[in-house]
């Protein structure tokens, strides 16, 4: 990565495939909010609960088409048991299993996402200025307007999510203070642990690398590119936060879990004979039902903004490091791949492929 003493350009190492001047803030956006305290985040979920309804919404009825399904599972395969044979019965709950694996990792999963897309538009509007969109318009109508005007995009960033999630986990594993994360002492040995709640934190990061790129409004290749870099540089103070969050939400979820066991076994009780004959399972599977559904709609969300705050206030008029960048391409291929698209993308000229209602210049 060499420099010469006239060329102010640095250049970037293979399979990174992009050019950017050395000590260059690569975002001129606003920001309008600075404090990741959990009183800032809760207002930031309050000013954006119709959001959080609309999740809650959608996993409340995921959970009540899952209690039916469950009926449904039981039930068939007590009767094909019973009546046919025992292989059939079991051959009809592993096919349901199978069913219920792609509705729920598949079909809820993309819906879920596109929510929050809007979700994450309407947060990165209200964190860089304070306001949705041009003022005028609805937060819900100004999400649901950039989900259809720019679905294309949208799809697009449902993949990019999982090539960021690759990037952070390979990142991770060449940090040496992630031990030293868990506020837990005795616990250097205990890499299964580590590994568990750094997979949880990077659910998070995913969505900051979205809002940052939906703040940057420019090609979505180049801004998940540099934002990687950017975590990459801030991966310490921002990891210690996510850590904290991501063992603090795991607690929430059990305590919730634990409450809800009481009106999880009135639902059983209610259940048709076939489903209370494993009554203790069901009960614990309602119960697990009723709090996802809690922790995804307010929980979650009020974490991640946490996270979205410290972020973009870390990077604040931050120059980007070309180190990072070099240091990303060896150790990740999907970061390659981000920088092969970054680098199509300045080849082929400005596009006006991400424009979005409300973007930054």
């Amino acid at each position: 990565m060499g420099v010469g003493p006239e060329d102010e350009t640095v250049r970037m190492p293979p399979g990174s495939g992009f050019a950017a001047a050395p000590g260059a803030v690569r975002h001129h956006y606003p920001l309008a909010v600075r404090s990741a305290s959990l009183a800032t985040a809760f207002g930031l979920l309050m000013r954006t609960l119709p959001y959080a309804l609309a999740r809650f919404g959608i996993m409340l009825a995921a959970t009540i088409a899952t209690i039916i399904w469950i009926v449904i599972v039981f039930g068939g395969a007590a009767f094909l048991g019973t009546h046919i044979a025992q292989a059939f019965g079991w051959l009809w709950f592993i096919l349901c299993l199978l069913a219920t694996g792609f509705f729920w990792s598949g079909i809820l999963r993309y819906l879920l996402h596109l929510v929050a897309a809007g979700h994450t538009a309407v947060l990165t509007d209200l964190i860089t200025k304070d306001t949705v969109g041009n003022g005028n318009e609805g937060m819900f109508a100004y999400g649901i307007r950039v989900v259809r005007e720019k679905f294309i995009q949208i799809n697009l960033l449902y993949v990019m999510k999982g090539m960021a999630r690759a990037v952070v986990a390979a990142l991770h594993r060449t940090l040496d203070f992630i031990a030293g994360l868990l506020p837990i002492p005795g616990l250097d040995g205990l890499a299964k642990l580590i590994d568990i709640v750094l997979r949880a934190a990077t659910r998070y990061l995913d969505e900051v690398i979205l809002s940052y790129t939906l703040a940057r409004g420019d090609n979505p290749w180049i801004c998940a590119r540099e934002g990687l870099v950017y975590y990459a540089q801030n991966a310490k103070p921002i990891l210690m936060t996510a850590v904290r969050i991501a063992i603090l939400e795991r607690v929430l979820t059990v305590v919730m879990w634990l409450l809800l066991l009481a009106p999880a076994g009135l639902i059983t009780v209610m259940l048709p004979a076939s489903a209370r004959e494993s009554g203790g399972l069901v009960t614990i599977l309602i119960a697990i039902l009723l709090a996802g559904s809690l922790r995804a709609a307010f929980v979650k969300p009020l974490f991640l903004i946490i996270i979205m705050v410290r972020y973009h206030a870390l990077i604040e008029n931050q120059p980007i490091q070309a180190e990072w960048d070099h240091k990303l391409a060896e150790i990740s291929s999907k970061f390659r791949e981000f920088g092969e698209r970054a680098a199509g993308a300045v080849q082929s000229g400005p596009s006006p492929v991400w424009s979005w209602p409300g973007a930054r210049a």
